[in-house]
């Protein structure tokens, strides 16, 4: 199955388009990076997916599901998102926090398979030994893997990310994307996330959706899309694009 988003537009007040003629799509088993310069309209195009946000025309479909017309709980439990920022989680323990992952399913009343559920989901993400530490006392890096497994408890089939990877040293951005790359792959998941990091995106991105002032300026396979002329067109830079074994390599020159 995919998730296809046709004819997608979307403005503030009856303002001006922040997107335009959208059209996109991303299969299962793949992660889909959207790329564009602050303020091209990224994070409103996540918050339609998740109907956060009404879009002005278009539609978004899942498999034969209008996602558009779907009531919160039924989004809840096809779609997780994971938040860009995670710096002002509530006290609670790692286990009771992936935990939450299962309210769409059972409200609070927890069953006895959802804690195996979440114990198996600790093991996946290497998070055993914080199981009972507060998530408000851990680092930038672990704290994203516990958003991440709360996500995978809600047992989705689209997994939407916003930046996961920011404020985070290179140990931590390299495992955090090698965790998403093989969620997708393992659990046939759709993922779409959004990306700033070129090298990152071309390492861990099957597809690549290449944003520009709120219109698709560039989709398709990660490899025809980090070129040196769309990212000027995109960017406003220079570049030095060559083959590398984990992709393409993005090398910056100065004005």
């Amino acid at each position: 199955m995919e998730l296809k988003v046709s004819g997608l537009n979307f403005s503030y007040n009856k303002g001006k388009s922040v997107l335009q003629d959208l059209n996109f799509n991303v299969a299962a088993g793949e992660v889909l990076g959207i790329l564009g310069t602050n303020g091209t309209g990224k994070t409103t195009l996540l918050k339609c997916i998740l109907s956060i946000l009404r879009p002005g025309k278009g539609s978004i479909v899942f498999g034969n599901q209008d996602v558009l017309s779907l009531k919160k709980s039924e989004i809840a439990k096809l779609i997780a998102y994971v938040p860009q920022y995670a710096n002002n989680l509530s006290p609670v323990t790692v286990i009771d926090f992936v935990m939450q992952g299962r309210v769409p399913y059972t409200g609070f009343n927890f069953a006895k398979k959802d804690e195996q559920l979440v114990l198996k989901i600790l093991k996946q993400f290497d998070l055993e030994e914080y199981a009972f530490r507060h998530v408000n006392e851990m680092s930038g890096g672990e704290r994203q893997r516990v958003l991440i497994a709360r996500a995978m408890a809600q047992m989705p089939k689209i997994i939407i990310l916003d930046e996961p990877t920011s404020s985070l040293d290179l140990h931590n951005q390299l495992f955090i994307l090698e965790i998403i790359a093989k969620m997708a792959k393992d659990e046939q998941l759709a993922i779409i996330m959004t990306i700033h990091d070129l090298n990152l995106a071309s390492m861990f991105c099957d597809k690549l959706l290449m944003m520009k002032e709120g219109l698709v300026f560039a989709h398709g396979k990660t490899d025809e899309i980090v070129t040196e002329a769309n990212i000027k067109a995109v960017y406003n830079v220079n570049t030095v694009v060559s083959e590398v074994p984990e992709g393409k390599n993005v090398r910056l020159l100065r004005h």
